[in-house]
């Protein structure tokens, strides 16, 4: 095959356009080498979920020809949310899990996302294993009579919807609460609105079929518009909205306002702080985390680390400095007491309940937190995959971060990086005022242009 010269998993699994990167030859093969390395460790199941992408079929059946070839039984849950995968791998026998999903990517995209036993992400050395197999091996499986066999187990997902609510408190309602949850046309559809309505809540869905057409389209979590005016004319108390493999969540509060990750994890991180289930009072996140909500939570005398963006690195952050929670601004958040992965369903579970138990509204609870810096964040798309990862290498535009670095000072912030997901070079800008953050932004997104297209 004729693979891409830079590694072939990014910042999330392998992931792609179909027919370009992503094909059945590919998924096969990925299938075949990394049974072959998991299955050192013993003979076993591999648990296989997906998105409502219509490619996800096919590379689902490639994967599972590819495991089963390599002599591992496959466990084919169908249609689940990311976080299902991660949470059955951990509490079966299961050798290793994968989804098939592009999480908030467009429709056209797709990848493939592995799991250890144990329901994290594969560490870094077994995917280096996997590819380096890829590249060199010779794909030729022997003759044997220990070929591996595929199960349909979409019943399984019922056993991840009952653990979701079992962290709450016993009886725990959320009776009296309006709530509106955006589907995306995804993974969620199955799963979000049945345990939001048995714990009492009032729940409007938008966008709640699996369509594969129209999964990420003008909507979920990067695409909030329909889900703020949703809420405005239900009079709801507040909104969530999923991405495509629903291992995110952005919530929106009765005034329409997107409530995003640095809010839950500054209301969150509170909440467990209060109740001693915050070690060292300290937060992980990423560089993307704004500024007012690191100066806010360290007025309240906590502290709070940035990664690179990823919620593989905010995890292996988090495993070092024994921190109990972190995540994204994006949404996407790791609470280890709880959960071996990012959920964003359990997520939106625990934000309702401290809403809930607040006594207040999610509004509310915004107005009294933080007020955040003017941050703009353009994507330009930058195709050559080569260039888009190399971007550290145009002088000219390490001429421009640097001015605008020195203009700035102390009052604002540069961020520039190569998507680690879609053909994006991410610029972006966070500063006193929004004059500054939208001039540097500007400028910068010029010379992007310019330079790397």
């Amino acid at each position: 095959m004729n693979l891409p010269a830079t590694c072939l998993f990014g910042t999330d699994g392998i992931r792609g356009k179909v027919g370009d990167l992503l094909s059945a030859p590919l998924a096969m093969e990925v299938g075949f080498w990394a049974g072959t390395v998991l299955g050192k460790a013993g003979s076993g199941s591999i648990i296989v979920g997906q998105d409502s992408r219509n490619s996800s079929d096919m590379l689902a059946s490639a994967l599972a020809a590819g495991l089963t070839a390599a002599g591992l039984e496959v466990w084919n849950l169908g249609l689940s949310p990311t976080a299902a995968v991660a949470h059955l791998t951990s509490h079966t026998d299961a050798i290793g899990g994968v989804m098939i999903s592009a999480s908030h990517n467009p429709p056209e995209d797709n990848g493939i996302k592995f799991f250890a036993a144990d329901g994290m992400k594969l560490p870094t050395d077994l995917q280096e294993e996997i590819e380096a197999r890829l590249r060199n091996g010779d794909f030729a499986p022997k003759a044997s009579t220990s070929w591996g066999r595929c199960y349909q187990k979409p019943e399984l997902v019922k056993d991840y919807l009952e653990f979701l609510p079992s962290p709450l408190p016993t009886n725990f309602s959320l009776k009296g609460l309006k709530i509106v949850l955006d589907l995306a046309w995804g993974a969620a559809v199955k799963v979000a609105p049945v345990v939001f309505s048995q714990l009492g809540a009032e729940v409007i869905c938008l966008h709640d079929r699996p369509d594969g057409d129209r999964i990420n389209v003008g909507c979920g979590s990067t695409h909030l518009s329909q889900l703020q005016a949703a809420v405005k004319a239900h009079q709801a108390d507040l909104g969530f909205a999923f991405d495509g493999d629903a291992d995110r969540t952005i919530a929106v509060d009765s005034q329409g306002r997107a409530v995003d990750g640095d809010y839950i994890l500054y209301f969150w991180g509170k909440a467990l702080r209060q109740s001693g289930k915050l070690p060292h009072d300290l937060i992980v996140t990423t560089v993307m985390a704004n500024l007012g909500f690191e100066r806010a939570w360290e007025k309240l005398g906590g502290k709070l680390l940035r990664t690179p963006v990823g919620d593989r690195h905010v995890y292996a952050e988090m495993v070092a400095t024994g921190a109990m929670l972190g995540g994204e601004q994006s949404g996407h958040i790791l609470c280890p007491l709880y959960s071996v992965s990012g959920d964003g369903i359990l997520t939106a579970l625990h934000l309702a309940a401290l809403v809930q138990e607040s006594g207040t509204s999610l509004a509310e609870m915004v107005d009294t937190s933080f007020h955040t810096y003017p941050q703009i964040l353009k994507n330009v798309r930058v195709e050559d995959r080569d260039r888009r990862l190399n971007w550290q290498d145009c002088q000219p535009l390490q001429q421009e971060i640097a001015a605008a670095e020195a203009a700035m000072g102390d009052a604002g912030r540069v961020l520039v990086r190569a998507s680690g997901t879609e053909p994006l070079i991410r610029v972006m800008v966070e500063a006193a005022t929004s004059e500054m953050t939208q001039e540097w932004t500007n400028r910068l997104v010029l010379v992007v242009e310019k330079h790397l297209i």
